[in-house]
């Protein structure tokens, strides 16, 4: 199978990884140097990291095949997909062509399991040591790992790679047992607490010593696949939070359940929302820089509400905390209004230091002013009382099911 074939193949198989943002990458440039790339440029991108930088990553299996049997997963060992494996050259010249070429920043390299853990993660890790070593490539380097794999090629793994990532898969142990038997929730947990341990390390390496070896520098991830068993969205997000508190993760990444061919009778038969999804995200975020608790954000039945986001769901069901004065709350009340941002909230803070906040310095802000305003007390506004029941302002500020905005702003 020639060289395009296989990157057809395998590049469409990468596609149900999310984990694979580049955010928080150190700054490497080969300006001045004899080395390949940077994390700094931007070719032609297809993707934006949390501080806003535009990246593009080449995203590939190393191969499709599998001896795994996981029920939720297209490659395993018994789908009748077309097959595919690059070899460790073959990845090493793709990458350095499409960077070369300006189509890319960096790699973000996964496999299927052949042979065994440690066999594949050999072959992961010798990718991004000869591009390192044999090729001083500066651009970001992404590496899902095995958690089976042998501690040592691990640790291997975090001296190449930017970013290492684990997934967890599941929400619950159970669920992973039934589904992928052949992977273990403790020794993935186990993975994960060593790769933390070692980060940490490193970071406090590196405080003594700016020649101390970097690992892992943008730290780990871990990816749930959601919808694939009746997991309510309140068990999500607190395994999320325990997450982001038990290994100190960068990212939770959700990723909706797909319907495969031949899928086992034990899965739903059709893809979840994708606002579900979208929604989890929303809730991830209040958790880690709104100030929320995991077990505020769910509704009582434990579902996020899909046609509306959570910030707004919560304020709709704590009428009582509402409207805030933007001239006197403690920013840990206004991150809670809905409609505003961290950076919308820095600005409030900002701003009335000089003076009182008003009408105007509110739609300044470009925040969505028709939902901001129910909720909030200003030099020259009060909301009406009669206007501010739950079921009225839900009437009025959930968009029509058709025109739901996946992107709008917590």
């Amino acid at each position: 199978m020639d060289i395009q074939s296989k990157l057809a193949i395998l590049a469409d198989a990468a596609k149900y990884d999310a984990s694979c943002a580049s955010s928080a990458a150190p700054k490497r440039s080969s300006r001045g140097g004899s080395g390949v790339g940077s994390t700094t440029g931007m070719g032609i991108c297809h993707a934006y990291a949390p501080d806003g930088r535009c990246i593009s990553l080449l995203k590939i299996l190393l191969t499709n095949f599998c001896i795994f049997e996981c029920a939720y997963c297209i490659n395993r060992n018994s789908s009748s997909v077309r097959r595919a494996r690059f070899s460790v050259d073959e990845v090493v010249d793709l990458t350095l062509a499409f960077y070369k070429r300006n189509y890319i920043e960096g790699l973000f390299l996964s496999s299927g399991i052949i042979q065994s853990p440690d066999y594949t993660m050999e072959q992961v890790v010798e990718v991004a040591r000869r591009l390192r070593m044999n090729h001083d490539f500066r651009g970001y380097i992404h590496l899902k790992t095995i958690p089976d794999a042998d501690p040592d090629l691990l640790r291997a793994a975090g001296v190449y790679a930017d970013r290492l990532s684990i997934n967890v898969e599941l929400p619950t142990p159970t669920t992973l047992q039934r589904l992928a038997p052949e992977k273990s929730m403790p020794r993935i947990e186990a993975s994960m607490g060593a790769m933390r341990e070692r980060i940490t390390e490193a970071k406090a390496e590196r405080r003594k010593s700016r020649k101390a070896p970097h690992f892992s520098p943008s730290g780990q991830s871990t990816q749930m696949i959601i919808g694939a068993d009746d997991t309510s969205d309140a068990q999500i997000i607190d395994r999320a939070a325990s997450l982001y508190s038990g290994y100190k993760l960068k990212r939770v990444y959700y990723s909706a359940f797909s319907p495969i061919p031949d899928a086992s009778s034990e899965l739903p038969p059709q893809q979840p929302p994708l606002a579900r999804e979208h929604r989890l995200y929303q809730s991830d975020w209040l958790v880690r820089f709104y100030g929320f608790a995991a077990d505020e954000i769910p509704p009582p039945g434990g579902m996020l509400d899909l046609d509306i986001d959570p910030k707004l769901a919560w304020a709709l069901r704590h009428r009582e905390q509402f409207p805030v004065d933007l001239n006197r709350a403690p920013r840990e009340e206004i991150l809670r209004v809905p409609g505003l941002g961290t950076k919308s909230v820095a600005k409030i803070l900002r701003i009335r230091k000089f003076r009182r906040l008003r009408s105007d310095d509110i739609a300044k802000l470009r925040v969505p002013t028709a939902k901001v305003l129910p909720f909030v007390i200003l030099a020259d506004h009060t909301p009406h009382r009669a206007k501010l029941e739950p079921a009225d302002l839900r009437a009025r500020l959930a968009p029509p099911p058709a025109q739901h905005d996946l992107f709008a702003s917590a």
